[in-house]
């Protein structure tokens, strides 16, 4: 027998407000057609005035509970995966614990960007495994419209706001590939790559900033980056890249989403794709994708799923599991 984290629950919540791509036109030098062909996006989602990231994470939460068709008290732990917390300190995972009515166990908040919910995965699982935990929500929340420079058209047309959950639940396995749950996970970083993908401001520096990408540079390390980390990870499972049911690649970009599939010899009708409808929703974007996913069908308990994903760090990594 073998332990595994299996995906119990699933949900997600998007801001109300609806932004097309035709709003930034009449700011910024820029046109519709111009951002649909660099980025596949077409429209996302900001939240409104007072709406903070803990309120769109505790919004998908309480979906994933519902879905999972568990109360808040049975969990053990929140990690929520988030670069715009709504304060310096406390985490936004304690806000979202008291917003479900958690009253025991524990929460905490994983930052690294755009990977984060890789990494969140990647820590929920672990505890699985060790025994520390036996019912986790992971959850990838962002409001990455509060920290957009507004007159560069590089960036601020590319983001959206979002949050995604999931509930992993431990569960026995045979310890072989046909096992629900996560079976093996990738993780990378390279500091030295800071500089193409950061915020100019912080705690220690000063209190605000903007984002400032080098998206030549991001695209670049993307592909090949993001191909290389999902065939570790599938390596590491003992699994081949024709055994796989769906990609849910972190959703930045529809042109690095269509090459980083094709450098794994999978077509794009196995790719779960939502970028065009939130933008890149940073460490919400892979759980946005794997919620909507399941509510449309197309992703089906006992499916084999690769996700994958790059942010600022650099970091980078991927999961492999069984739905």
């Amino acid at each position: 027998m073998s332990k595994r984290a299996v995906v119990k629950g699933v949900g997600h919540y998007l801001p109300e407000r609806v932004v097309p791509n035709s709003h930034f036109e009449s700011f910024l030098e820029t046109t519709d057609a111009w951002i649909k062909s660099r980025s596949g996006i077409e429209r996302r989602h900001f939240v409104a005035e007072g709406q903070t990231t803990s309120d769109l994470a505790i919004a998908a939460g309480k979906a994933a509970l519902a879905n999972a068709g568990m109360d808040a008290d049975q969990l053990d732990a929140v990690i929520v995966a988030t670069s715009t917390a709504d304060l310096t300190f406390p985490s936004a995972a304690t806000m979202v614990q008291a917003g479900l009515g958690m009253t025991r166990g524990f929460a905490y908040d994983v930052q690294a960007v755009c990977a984060g919910f890789v990494y969140a995965l990647s820590n929920a699982n672990a505890m699985i495994l060790s025994g520390q935990a036996d019912r986790v929500m992971v959850i990838g929340a962002e409001t990455f419209s509060r920290i957009m420079d507004w007159t560069d058209r590089g960036t601020c047309v590319l983001f959206g706001d979002g949050a995604g959950a999931l509930i992993l639940q431990a569960e026995d396995g045979v310890g072989d590939t046909t096992d629900r749950g996560i079976l093996s996970v990738d993780l990378n970083s390279d500091g030295r790559h800071k500089d193409i993908l950061y915020v100019d401001g912080g705690v220690s520096t000063h209190s605000t900033g903007h984002l400032r990408m080098q998206g030549k540079e991001v695209f670049r390390h993307a592909v090949e980056k993001l191909a290389a980390t999902a065939h570790t990870a599938l390596d590491k499972a003992g699994i081949a890249t024709d055994q796989v049911d769906w990609i849910v690649p972190h959703q930045a970009n529809l042109r690095i989403i269509k090459a980083t599939a094709q450098k794994m010899g999978l077509p794009m009708d196995q790719v779960i794709v939502t970028v065009q409808d939130h933008g890149n929703t940073s460490a919400a974007s892979i759980p946005l994708a794997l919620s909507v996913g399941a509510s449309e069908g197309k992703i089906k308990q006992g499916d084999l799923i690769v996700t994958e994903a790059i942010g600022g760090g650099l970091a980078w990594g991927a999961v492999v599991l069984r739905w």
